[in-house]
């Protein structure tokens, strides 16, 4: 593979890592906003209406920004009626054929993205509830998890091509829990 590639490579799977990472503790931050919610609710007789929303906000916001470290470390659901029967180039180039079909969603999605956060920013949008929060942050980060995955479909269809040529690109040496790919040199 070109070196230029497996930079990219390199590159993406390194930003998609650490973010993926510090991405998990945002369910943490989640679970606190539900307690606090509940405490106020029962123990002080005070709701809070702000609380459910910011919830959703960052439960979007934790799985949108970890879509590409769980692609990356082969996390997603797939079905493998066959699959796991192929040979390692068999299973590269059904990769091949349906992360096209995947980049190509990703890519619509981006630029709806795109377009819903600008209106958002343009707009100072704000969502239809008694709290009515600006809408353009989470929005914005909706739109940068989307196009994170969107890079590291990317980078797994340049690894899937590698393998597909025999030529299997080595995994990182900062991605300690990564299970490497199916052929892939270790």
């Amino acid at each position: 593979m070109p070196k230029i590639l497996r930079l990219f490579v390199k590159y993406v799977d390194a930003l998609n890592y650490r973010v993926g990472r510090c991405a998990m503790y945002l369910i943490f931050l989640m679970a606190g906003c539900l307690l606090y919610s509940t405490f106020s609710r029962v123990v002080l007789g005070v709701p809070v209406n702000w609380v459910l929303e910011m919830s959703q906000f960052i439960l979007s916001a934790y799985y949108l920004l970890g879509g590409a470290y769980a692609m990356q470390q082969g996390a997603h659901v797939r079905m493998d009626l066959f699959y796991d029967r192929f040979t390692p180039k068999k299973k590269a180039l059904t990769d091949i054929i349906t992360i096209l079909c995947v980049i190509f969603y990703l890519g619509v999605m981006f630029a709806g993205g795109l377009s819903s956060t600008n209106y958002a920013y343009v707009y100072n949008q704000k969502n239809y509830t008694a709290w009515a929060p600006v809408l353009w942050p989470i929005k914005t980060l909706m739109t940068i998890g989307v196009f994170l995955l969107l890079l590291q479909c990317i980078s797994n269809l340049i690894k899937d091509f590698a393998i597909w040529r025999g030529k299997p690109i080595k995994p990182a040496s900062y991605v300690p829990d990564a299970a490497p790919q199916e052929g892939q040199i270790v």
